[in-house]
C-alpha cells in the first residue's frame, strides 16, 4: 500500500462524511483528491463511480427510513437520466477534454453549493409538499445523466441545487432525491464504464472501508444534527479549489501554451 493510496482513504473519508450529510455521495470530491494526486483519467471514472455507489446506497437508506425521499419525486429525473449515464460512460475523452470538462463540472457545482446554501430555510417552507413536473423532471434527468456518465460523478452536484432553485422541494428532501438519483446513476455509469475498460485500483477495498465509515457519519449528520449552509460554503471552497487546478491547465494547453 503506498503512501498516496493511505492519503487518498483519509481523503475520502473526508469527502463521505462531509457529501453524505447532505445528500450527495461525494464524486466530484474523489475525483478532486485523486486530481490532486496525479491519478490517471482511466482509473479515476471507475474509482469515483464505485465509491459514489457505496455511499450512495448507504445514504439512500438512511434518507428514506428518516421519510427523505418520495418515489414520485424521484422518478421522472430516473427515467431519463439512467439510460442517459449508461451510454454516456461509454465515450471516451482525451486528457485535456476531460480535465477541461472535470473542471467546468466542480466550477458548477462550487457555485450550486454556495446558491443553495443562502437559500435553504426559505426554500423549506415555501416548497414543501410540492410535486416535481414530468416533462422538466425528464428534461432535467436527462441532461444530468449524461454529465454522470462522462465526468464519472453522480449527479447529484447537479441536481440538489437546481431542485432547491426550481423550487421542487425543501433542502433535506432535496438531498433524498438526489442521493436516490445518485445511486441508480451511478450503477448504471459504472456498468458502462466497467464494459468499456474495467480498469479499478488495488487500493480500493481500503477506500470502500473508509467511505462506509464517513457515509455512515455523514447521514446522521445531516438527517438529524448538522445545519447544511456552513457545510455547503465549506465544500465550494473545496470545488473552486479543485476546479481551478484542473481548468487553468487544460485553458492553457487548448490555447497552444
Amino acid at each position: 500500500m503506498s503512501e498516496a493510496e493511505l492519503i487518498l482513504a483519509g481523503l475520502f473519508l473526508v469527502v463521505a462524511t462531509l457529501y453524505s450529510s447532505v445528500g450527495h455521495a461525494g464524486a466530484s470530491g474523489y475525483i478532486a483528491a485523486m486530481t490532486l494526486v496525479g491519478f490517471a483519467p482511466e482509473s479515476v471514472r471507475p474509482t469515483a463511480l464505485a465509491l459514489n455507489l457505496l455511499v450512495g446506497g448507504i445514504g439512500l437508506f438512511r434518507f428514506w427510513r428518516a421519510g427523505q425521499v418520495r418515489a414520485r419525486n424521484v422518478l421522472p429525473f430516473v427515467l431519463a437520466s439512467a439510460p442517459a449515464a449508461y451510454f454516456a460512460a461509454k465515450v471516451h475523452l482525451p486528457a485535456v477534454a476531460f480535465n477541461l470538462l472535470l473542471g467546468l463540472v466542480l466550477l458548477i457545482a462550487a457555485i450550486g453549493i454556495f446558491r443553495s446554501a443562502s437559500r435553504a430555510e426559505l426554500l423549506d417552507e415555501e416548497t414543501r409538499g410540492r410535486k416535481v413536473p414530468w416533462l422538466p423532471g425528464l428534461l432535467t434527468g436527462a441532461g444530468i445523466g449524461t454529465l454522470s456518465g462522462l465526468t464519472g460523478t453522480g449527479g447529484a452536484i447537479f441536481l440538489t441545487p437546481l431542485l432547491l432553485f426550481a423550487k421542487w422541494m425543501p433542502t433535506r428532501e432535496a438531498s433524498g432525491t438526489s442521493v436516490a438519483f445518485v445511486w441508480i446513476n451511478s450503477a448504471l455509469a459504472l456498468l458502462g464504464l466497467w464494459q468499456a475498460t474495467g480498469t479499478l485500483p488495488t487500493a480500493l477495498p481500503l477506500w470502500l472501508v473508509a467511505v462506509t465509515a464517513g457515509a455512515l457519519i455523514g447521514t446522521q449528520l445531516g438527517i438529524k444534527w448538522l445545519p447544511t449552509k456552513g457545510l455547503r460554503q465549506m465544500l465550494g471552497v473545496v470545488l473552486l479549489i479543485a476546479s481551478g487546478k484542473l481548468l487553468l491547465p487544460a485553458i492553457w494547453a487548448l490555447l497552444g501554451g
